[in-house]
């Protein structure tokens, strides 16, 4: 079985839910996030697109529900061994299934926690639920149950982080090697997607950002391609990925020159993330570090190019994105812990001038501070 941990590992992971399932008087958990139902078992599919729900009952009793093409995709990859189907039709109804494995589990009027906020449970399967589910049980707003446990990694975990992040740092070679006058940037998402497959990586929770001339101040994917200018610029987003494990980076990258409002903006971006460093440690909340960000961009003019968040939690996310809870924003007040890991970014987008300066690494929360994961320096690099 291709499972990245071991049974202890993993049993480890469901014992610690249990302990919080007890404490907020649950009897089971209706888990609809990919990325908990990866975490608790092992299982890697993006079958989620379709309902499916994995069943955690208060003993620790897990059932999986969903469709024939996941069910070899969970025996493989899960360790799951009570798999269910539902079975495709024009008016069938999962939810309805769901119900009636929950009452063989003897559920009928539990108090049930529910992974509302998931992108396997649309709102029309979030409406099925909670209609076939009426005066059958309770059902309670679990959603961040389970992202306060991924959010702190263990040291196994932290092996792949470690590795995502060498990835990430491969990726930035390529770029380094590609960016220039004429650079095709079809050829330069091939070689940095390219690096991280080489080291054995996987495909991002979403697509590489890339954008040169007027759209390097675009903070999302967009479709097209062209090649560089003799003088020009282009912001790179990228992840490295290793077990669904990610470790994000992020440049600006001016060609041919470097304009004093580049320079200055890159200043300003080097004493913001040195201010959001130094803050970032355990004990302390962290929209202190979003905080130190803001201040330091407002104090050196640049209140008008800076965003409202600066970075985000880092973990095993599966598409349409990579950014995992919680985020850098100001009066977040979740708590920093060792072993946490984070995406740092430093964004600056001047669209007066037109000028990007962005630049971003991954952290790693330690006893008494934060470590960067990436060999990489934050030097101004012009090609």
């Amino acid at each position: 079985m291709p499972l990245h941990f071991d049974y202890k590992e993993f049993g480890d992971r469901r014992n610690r839910l249990l302990e919080l399932m007890t404490g907020s008087e649950l009897d089971g958990m209706l888990i609809f996030r990919q990325e908990s139902m990866f975490y608790l078992t092992g299982y890697d599919t993006f079958g989620y697109v379709f309902f499916q729900c994995l069943f955690l009952g208060g003993d620790g009793k897990l059932i999986l529900l969903t469709r024939v093409p996941d069910l070899r995709q969970a025996q493989n990859t899960s360790i799951v061994k009570d798999i269910r189907i539902w079975v495709d039709g024009p008016e069938v109804n999962p939810a309805l299934q769901l119900k009636e494995i929950l009452r063989e589990y003897g559920c009928a009027g539990k108090r049930l926690g529910v992974e509302y906020d998931s992108y396997g449970l649309t709102a029309k399967n979030g409406k099925m639920l909670d209609s076939a589910l009426d005066e059958f049980c309770e059902l309670i707003d679990a959603s961040e149950m389970v992202n306060r446990l991924r959010v702190v990694k263990s040291p196994e975990e932290l092996v792949y982080v470690r590795k995502a992040a060498e990835l990430a740092d491969d990726a930035l070679d390529e770029a380094h090697r590609l960016v220039k006058d004429g650079c095709d940037e079809g050829e330069l998402l091939a070689a940095m997607q390219g690096a991280v497959f080489k080291g054995g990586g996987d495909y991002p929770g979403n697509e590489f950002i890339i954008g040169s001339g007027e759209n390097a101040l675009l903070c999302r994917y967009f479709s097209g391609r062209r090649k560089l200018d003799p003088e020009d610029q282009i912001t790179l987003e990228w992840a490295g990925v290793f077990r669904h494990y990610h470790a994000a980076m992020m440049r600006t990258i001016p060609v041919g020159r470097v304009t004093d409002q580049q320079r200055k903006m890159h200043e300003v971006c080097l004493e913001s993330m040195a201010a959001c460093e130094s803050v970032l440690k355990p004990g302390k909340a962290i929209g202190e570090v979003f905080d130190a960000y803001a201040r330091t961009c407002d104090n050196l003019g640049m209140r008008a190019h800076r965003l409202n968040a600066t970075g985000y939690s880092m973990g095993t996310t599966f598409s349409p994105n990579w950014m995992d809870w919680p985020m850098f924003y100001h009066g977040n007040q979740v708590i920093a812990e060792k072993n946490m890991v984070f995406f740092l970014h430093m964004i600056l987008m001047d669209s007066d001038s037109g000028i990007a300066m962005c630049f971003g690494h991954t952290v790693l929360v330690t006893d008494s501070g934060c470590e960067r994961l990436s060999c990489h320096p934050l030097d101004l690099v012009v090609r």
